[in-house]
């Protein structure tokens, strides 16, 4: 098991009920809708690739010796910080220059998801 990917994953994961509370409960009325939609967006899909971290942890215990593994676990935690991190920033300020980091992020989290199937491929028996 790759208890770095559980761990991070778990703090990804509690970070994004952080953030949705904070955003449910502080920014419902500071925020335009759409700017608050923006804002949920990046804790769901946060939420979303902390579960996934902690499952590609767990998954190196049966996927052993897969470097396409550990290469899926650090492109989803990229992809957090690029997706999420940019739609929180751009939500929060309004700059909207910062929607062009958020389709990278959504790439890496492809990459990621590509990586994991790849690295289970490879371990089918036959």
């Amino acid at each position: 098991m790759n208890a770095r990917f559980v761990i991070i994953g778990c703090i990804c994961a509690f970070l994004s009920v952080l953030f949705g509370a904070f955003g449910a409960h502080s920014l419902k009325d500071a925020l335009p809708p759409n700017m608050l939609a923006n804002f949920q967006t990046g804790v769901q899909y946060q939420m979303y690739h902390g579960l996934g971290l902690i499952l590609i942890g767990f998954a190196s215990a049966y996927l052993p010796n897969s470097s396409s593994l550990n290469k899926a676990g650090w492109s989803m935690l990229i992809g957090i910080v690029l997706f999420s991190g940019s739609l929180y920033v751009l939500s929060m300020t309004g700059v909207t220059m910062l929607g062009a980091i958020t389709p990278f992020g959504g790439v890496a989290f492809l990459l990621g998801w590509l990586l994991f199937i790849n690295a289970a491929r490879k371990n089918i028996k036959k």
